[in-house]
């Protein structure tokens, strides 16, 4: 429980409170207090760091790779697929934008889908609907975003690939460094981000949200749950589950001969230069049931086929050393749509950004602010 001293001079009355200090609940934050510069705002962080994925994500500044967008036009309508990518782009131009290219380290070296020496068909398949996939994004980007690219694959060394298609407009980033600028950013507008502090339950009352802690309570004017695939924890009725996620990085290699952001089987596997290392991650596919978790851990059978993957496609011949290896979680559920949306009076979710959080995150963000002026 609070102290006078503490209730007095520290937490005092909130007008927004902020669960979860990942891109979408500091960008929520930030765009609040640009619109309300006398608003006392806190953000609520369980982590000694943000704790779900802004941090240990792949920094793939992404609208999606063709068999990506392909596999979703067969599920789903051609409408749903084109306003999710308009807001994946909407968002990264809102990112650039809110911190600046350089304080996220936004490079574009090129990004490309490559196909393995198994899936000829998939390839083929791919190719022979690129004309209608150019056309069906064309008004949306402004340019035709796919085209085969004979040359990569020799020129980077890889092995086991048959193909690869470009792809126009994407680009990598800093994660590092752009969730430190964005934290700085909300301490520069007086926004509190108070850490290991985990919220275990929230009560509405007729003119506030009270927000229980281990530490005590804090009561909001208004509150955001931004805590994406961790959402459930603190609202059960919510369709969003736990989606981890594993990578791995090298240690430098000297003269690598690649740079730019690489997607594998519609978007499972990804890899990256980090300077002159090699990022790479994914393979939840192989195990989604053990990957539905919110245990931060490492899954030895994805991480021995990333070893693999690195070994034998993409750095073969190569000599290399790991570096680290991690996890992050995501959020995803029944549907590929956001959660965005008011539960009450004093209650807003952000959350379910589905693997995307770079490219959405912070429109996310800023319409969840946006909509505490609505409800």
């Amino acid at each position: 429980m609070w102290s006078y001293w503490e209730q007095e001079y520290f937490i005092g009355k909130v007008d927004l409170l902020v669960i979860g200090s990942g891109i979408v609940g500091l960008s929520a934050a930030i765009e609040y207090a640009k619109a309300n510069p006398q608003a006392k705002i806190t953000v609520l962080e369980a982590g000694v760091l943000p704790s779900g994925a802004s941090t240990k994500n792949a920094g793939f500044a992404c609208y999606g790779s063709p068999t990506e967008l392909l596999h979703d036009l067969s599920q789903e309508s051609e409408e749903q697929v084109i306003t999710r990518v308009k807001k994946r782009i909407k968002g990264l131009e809102n990112l650039k934008s809110l911190l600046g290219e350089g304080n996220i380290g936004y490079e574009n070296h090129g990004s490309y889908e490559l196909f393995g020496s198994t899936q000829q068909d998939s390839f083929e398949s791919t190719l022979s609907r690129l004309e209608t996939l150019n056309k069906t994004l064309r008004n949306t980007l402004g340019f035709d975003p796919y085209h085969r690219d004979d040359q990569i694959v020799s020129s980077s060394g890889f092995q086991h690939t048959i193909g690869a298609i470009s792809i126009q407009g994407e680009a990598q980033i800093n994660t590092g460094l752009m969730m430190k600028n964005l934290i700085q950013l909300a301490q520069s507008l007086n926004i509190q981000i108070w850490n290991g502090i985990k919220v275990e339950s929230m009560e509405e009352s007729n003119s506030n949200i009270n927000i229980n802690t281990v530490q005590g309570t804090i009561s909001a004017q208004k509150c955001i749950v931004a805590t994406n695939g961790f959402a459930k924890q603190l609202l059960p009725e919510l369709d969003v589950k736990p989606a981890r996620a594993q990578v791995l990085i090298t240690q430098p290699i000297p003269n690598l001969k690649f740079k730019g952001t690489y997607h594998l089987d519609e978007g499972y596997y990804y890899f990256r230069n980090v300077g002159n290392r090699v990022l790479l991650g994914g393979g939840r596919n192989l195990d989604f049931e053990g990957e539905t978790t919110y245990d931060m851990a490492l899954n030895p059978h994805i991480q021995n086929q990333l070893d693999r993957l690195l070994c034998d496609q993409i750095l073969p011949g190569t000599t290399y050393e790991i570096d680290q290896r991690w996890s992050g979680i995501m959020g995803t559920g029944q549907t590929r749509e956001i959660i965005l949306k008011t539960l009450s009076p004093h209650l807003i979710v952000a959350v379910r950004l589905g693997g995307m959080g770079i490219a959405i995150g912070s429109l996310i963000g800023r319409e969840a602010a946006q909509l505490t002026q609505t409800g």
